[in-house]
């Protein structure tokens, strides 16, 4: 049966500054497992702590530059780009930039706090 989402639920983020998560579909805001979608919009000098998450997540950046850095390389991700970091890669987040990141985070399966497995 269809679903319409008519509003995201905002959720905490980790890192060191305050980062707004939208969840549009996913464990929060729809109760879905297969998968989550959600519109990130993190300041700029917001840095994550790293993590070995349990499942796939594709990015692509609307606006601004967001630092994806794993353990074979350091990709800085355009506005217009991409980024598929595959489950089970140790991956740290940022944007460094003057301007922030805006950008879609698709997981599959959903994002957990259980299964992203973020460093101490």
């Amino acid at each position: 049966m269809a679903q319409k989402i008519t509003s995201p639920s905002i959720i905490q983020a980790a890192g060191n500054k305050p980062k707004e998560i939208a969840e549009y579909i996913g464990l929060v805001n729809s109760a879905t497992v297969q998968a989550s979608i959600a519109r990130m919009k993190s300041p700029s000098g917001w840095v994550e702590p790293g993590q070995t998450p349990e499942f796939t997540e594709y990015t692509l950046v609307l606006n601004g530059m967001l630092r994806t850095v794993t353990k074979t390389g350091t990709f800085d991700v355009m506005a217009g780009e991409a980024v598929i970091v595959n489950a089970g890669e140790w991956v740290q987040y940022s944007s460094p930039g003057p301007e922030g990141a805006d950008y879609i985070s698709v997981c599959i399966p959903a994002f957990s706090p259980r299964t992203v497995h973020r460093d101490e």
